[in-house]
């Protein structure tokens, strides 16, 4: 069952990390956008279509606005698709409207969020939601305010659509979905509560249309409380924050003419993870540029202040630059030093030598020693378990070694041993990455590679020239039952696997679907 779940999972990861996680949130909120003008036509949704499109229009005039002399004063690259997607989400927070009172409000709204992007942030890192903190901002200035109409029957549909496949290619499906189980029953006990304080009754039916499909938690959740940029970097510390968020929007806390429900909840859960976060942006300085294969280029960087980060973990690299293609400016890559390598850091890339390049691999590929860029974050839970009495298999594709570089390298350095086994495959011998640093380690190494690679040592074996398949790596494996199994590559090839990774002991997944 856990291997069927994985296939069907990897798989679509597949398809939906051919965009970036970004232009895919813009492209969710643009096709829920164009719904609800739709159903305004027959009044299924609060504003009327006048309503709905000045109010859009509003919103991302002045967002764009405020975001273009913002990056002109800073001397910043402008990305309308942050401009967009903020736009965008303010559309269904806040009250839309013609008058002039109503409409303000809502450049307030926009004016707030953009400029939260430039003023409250620690090293590069946002603290707070823009969206959020903008809505707020217009709340408190009497003008307009929240109205959360997105919480509606009639959207709630196409909403749970988009909602799944973003959070699906952002993979905080388990994280939201914690969010929205507890907000839904807290607003539930909540109503119950004022009902048997009032004598009153509600019909179950009806509850359950209110906490469920007429509150605006499932929209919170996907489009705002699932930004990466206000999330703390392990599991455990989101979960932590989604419960917080949770009980608070369930249960607003009154304050005067405000309360700390919906908005507001997620501003006090973007605090708690900037506490676990604050360490997390960096700039970092090029230093050299290696080639370990004939398609594969290690770059090795010196950050500018101390960084924390676990072996196996990920950090998210900004390389602006112009013209960027439907995959951005962003992109997230396996750390491949260890910890004890600091300050510098290393990371590991694939260059594309037939097919459509990327705009942003060609602008990795064009950066050159003494280029500083920046690292929003470092996320991830591709970590080693506690116990280092638990048997270990890496299962490694390609670039996909990198996170187990890391790992292995450390485990080297920090003088510690456990049980592994490591299965590395790629396309041809010469493909073998980190191989001297692999060597080592003095790890169990079997390799899947067409042809045989020349003076392997006794601790590794060639797999003959097969493919690496789920029944090989049974055979190559045969106490998986036993260990912990992590793999590292392409969502196709862990959904291959799956049949046989449903066997082990336990499963960590780290898919990536190309950059």
């Amino acid at each position: 069952m856990i291997g069927r779940l994985t296939a069907v999972y990897q798989r679509g990861m597949r398809q939906l990390g051919r965009l970036s996680m970004y232009r895919l949130v813009l492209l969710a909120l643009g096709v829920l956008t164009l719904v609800a003008l739709a159903l305004s036509f027959f009044g299924l949704v609060l504003p009327s279509p006048a309503e709905l499109l000045a109010t859009a229009a509003v919103l991302v005039a002045v967002a764009a606005a405020v975001d273009v002399v913002a990056h002109r004063v800073l001397r910043l690259v402008w990305r309308p698709e942050s401009t967009l997607i903020t736009a965008a989400i303010l559309v269904f927070v806040v009250r839309p409207g013609l008058d002039v009172a109503t409409l303000a409000g809502a450049a307030i709204a926009a004016a707030a969020a953009s400029l939260s992007k430039y003023l409250i942030v620690w090293r590069g890192r946002h603290i707070l939601n823009p969206a959020a903190f903008g809505a707020t901002v217009a709340t408190l200035s009497t003008l307009g305010g929240s109205a959360w109409w997105v919480g509606t029957p009639a959207l709630f549909a196409p909403l749970l659509l988009v909602s799944v496949l973003v959070l699906w290619r952002t993979e905080k499906l388990r994280v939201v979905a914690l969010f929205y189980g507890v907000a839904v029953v807290v607003a539930a006990g909540r109503t119950i509560a004022q009902l048997y304080a009032a004598g009153a009754a509600m019909p179950l039916e009806t509850l359950l249309q209110a906490v469920l499909v007429q509150s605006p938690y499932l929209f919170l959740g996907a489009f705002m409380l699932s930004e990466p940029l206000t999330l703390p970097p392990r599991r455990w510390q989101q979960y932590l924050v989604a419960v917080a968020v949770g009980a608070l929007a369930g249960w607003p806390i009154p304050l005067g003419v405000i309360t700390l429900g919906q908005e507001r909840a997620l501003l006090i859960g973007n605090l708690i993870a900037f506490a676990f976060a604050a360490r997390g942006a960096v700039r970092l300085t090029l230093r050299r540029r290696t080639a370990l294969t004939p398609t594969v280029q290690e770059l090795a960087f010196t950050a500018k202040r101390p960084v924390r980060f676990a072996p196996g973990q990920y950090l998210e690299l900004d390389v602006p630059h112009r013209h960027a293609d439907a995959r951005g400016t962003r992109r997230e890559f396996s750390i491949s030093s260890a910890p004890e390598d600091l300050p510098e850091i290393r990371i590991a890339f694939r260059e594309s030598r037939t097919g459509t390049v990327s705009s942003y691999k060609r602008a990795l590929a064009a950066a050159r020693p003494g280029d500083v860029l920046a690292v929003t974050g470092v996320w991830g839970d591709f970590t080693l378990p506690r116990s280092a009495r638990t048997p270990v298999l890496m299962v490694a594709a390609g670039i996909g070694v990198t996170p187990f570089v890391s790992q292995l390298r450390h485990l080297r350095l920090a003088g510690e041993t456990r049980d592994v086994v490591l299965v590395y495959a790629a396309s041809s011998s010469d493909e073998l990455a980190y191989r001297a640093e692999l060597e080592a380690t003095r790890v169990r190494t079997v390799v899947y590679t067409r042809d045989e690679p020349a003076d392997l040592p006794a601790h590794w074996t060639w797999a003959g020239g097969e493919r690496l398949t789920a029944e090989g790596l049974h055979r190559a494996v045969p106490d998986l039952s036993r260990r912990h199994a992590y793999v590292s590559g392409p969502p196709a090839l862990i959904a291959d696997l799956a049949p046989a990774l449903g066997r082990a002991h336990g499963l960590t997944t780290d898919a990536f679907a190309g950059y």
